[in-house]
């Protein structure tokens, strides 16, 4: 049996998925330990590494405690001129 297409990455993103990567492998902890410690899924945290799910900013608030970095390190630039007060 053909598992199920995966998701396609949800856009925009209020997180980096790469910085929360970089920062989970640098506190040493593997995506199960993050999840556990988070108190969600395996498959929530390995979703918003990969970019297919949004990291909400309370789960994000909760990432940076528990991986010792600030949330700003965790969430997504945006570049000048964009979003909904751009002219």
């Amino acid at each position: 049996m053909a598992s199920p297409p995966r998701r396609p990455p949800k856009y925009p993103l209020d997180h980096e998925p790469e910085a929360v990567t970089y920062a989970r492998k640098k506190a040493g902890l593997t995506m199960t330990d993050l999840a556990d410690q988070l108190g969600v899924s395996l498959s929530l945290v390995s979703e918003i590494e990969s970019g297919t799910r949004n990291a909400t900013p309370l789960i994000q608030q909760r990432m940076a405690a528990v991986l010792n970095c600030p949330v700003v390190v965790l969430e997504r630039k945006r570049e000048a001129g964009c979003g909904p007060d751009a002219a």
